[in-house]
């Protein structure tokens, strides 16, 4: 990774985050692609969607954020399971993000562009992302095996 990344929680302002209004999907089947543009139609109204492709996989974020709307559309990727999301505002963030939970969805990566990751290739990221999500798993495993040991102790 090209520089450290942090990880920020996202607030619930209107005001737009950094980059251009866009959306990046990786890790889709094909036919799941007209499904998720319908999805977040229905939730942000348009806004352009990019289907990251398995050749797309050493790209940088900022280039993929500006290909035209539907680029990648119906082709094949094996990249994990993620959207990235530019330009969105704060609020439209926990929107999308808790419509596809309440959808029970399959499980996927979430992350927005920043002024550092757009420098980032995709595989990149996702790597990053992938990463942090299984330090998280592994802390909350921990968390909940003290607490129930905690619990023993105190029968």
């Amino acid at each position: 990774m090209p520089e450290e990344a942090t990880f920020q929680p996202v607030g619930q302002s209107e005001l737009p985050m950094y980059g251009p209004r866009a959306i990046l999907v990786c890790g889709y089947a094909a036919e799941e692609h007209p499904l998720f543009v319908k999805f977040v139609n229905s939730i942000l109204g348009d806004i352009s969607i990019v289907f990251v492709t398995s050749e797309h996989k050493n790209k940088k974020l900022g280039e993929l954020v500006a290909l035209p709307h539907n680029s990648g559309a119906g082709e094949k990727s094996d990249l994990r399971r993620a959207v990235i999301m530019s330009g969105l505002t704060e609020h439209e963030f926990h929107t999308l993000i808790n419509s596809y939970r309440t959808g029970k969805l399959p499980t996927q990566l979430w992350a927005t562009l920043t002024n550092m990751s757009e420098k980032w290739p995709i595989s990149s990221l996702l790597n990053e992302l992938a990463q942090e999500r299984d330090e998280i798993q592994k802390m909350m495993r921990e968390r909940r095996q003290a607490q129930a040991q905690a619990g023993d102790n105190d029968a």
